[in-house]
């Protein structure tokens, strides 16, 4: 080989050593470019996911939006926002408040021990009843069955005064009512499925629309605040002529049917 083209040849590798240096620069930028414009996107897409996410977060949940629903008040109620609930005889000189959670063990211990005896002075004109409803069971267990029972309570409130008294002895039956940690009555389903073991709520459309359709949910954390603002820390609490109506031990509800009617009666005196 001539010493000329072994100069060219040489020239020419060289040549083609460049543009395949130039070609894998490109190569190289674009991919550069690439992960770049891959890493803005994961970043505008964890950001918009922080983003999604916190909005997610500051969006109010169902109850708290539900404060601000059109309030429906249930027939057979009277006061502010229809958060008197008084059951009994208009003869009745006195009246027994009877705040209770839906939720609360001990108020399911009461309706089953005493709620026949309380009924059955309601029956003789002894005293009325007002309902005071409290959900702050939800807020310690937590969940939402103290105010989704109390809702579908102002449904059968909305039916009759009895389907409300003979609903409330069912949520508290010891059939149906849940251990306090298990938020059953949550589930529409299933305070519809109770509500059937009642006459006047048996399939009865209006009231299960009432329940599955939130109709009574405003009304019902109305009615819960009415009981926040009471001052009462606990249930089941009983007053009369805004005394605590109390069990031999002086504190607590009294819980047997005897105990009952020694409080009732020194109330009814009083």
């Amino acid at each position: 080989m001539s010493k000329r083209n072994s100069q060219a040849a040489k020239t020419a590798a060289r040549e083609r050593l460049r543009q395949e240096r130039e070609r894998q620069a490109k190569r190289d930028k674009v991919k550069r470019q690439v992960i770049v414009a891959g890493s803005i996107v994961g970043v505008l897409a964890i950001a918009g996911g922080i983003s999604y996410a916190v909005m997610q977060g500051n969006k109010p949940g169902y109850w708290e939006a539900a404060k601000n629903d059109k309030l429906v008040k249930p027939a057979n109620t009277t006061g502010k926002n229809g958060t008197t609930v008084v059951i009994g005889k208009a003869s009745a000189k006195k009246t027994l408040v009877m705040y209770e959670d839906p939720r609360c063990p001990i108020c399911a211990q009461f309706e089953q021990a005493v709620g026949s005896t309380v009924d059955k002075g309601v029956e003789d004109g002894q005293y009325k009843v007002q309902f005071v409803g409290a959900t702050f069971i939800d807020n310690g267990a937590p969940g939402e069955g103290s105010k989704n029972a109390l809702s579908a309570m102002g449904a059968a409130l909305n039916v009759s005064p009895e389907a409300f008294l003979d609903y409330k002895k069912a949520l508290y039956s010891a059939k149906w009512h849940p251990e306090e940690t298990d938020d059953k009555f949550k589930d529409d389903d299933y305070l519809i499925e109770i509500a059937n073991t009642v006459d006047a709520l048996k399939n009865n459309k209006e009231f299960q629309n009432a329940v599955t359709n939130g109709t009574y949910d405003k009304w019902a954390l109305d009615m819960s605040a009415t009981f926040d603002d009471s001052g009462v820390t606990g249930t089941p609490t009983l007053k009369m002529d805004g005394k605590t109506l109390t069990g031999p031990d002086g504190k607590n509800a009294p819980m047997t049917p005897a105990h009952f009617n020694t409080a009732i009666e020194a109330a009814l005196k009083a």
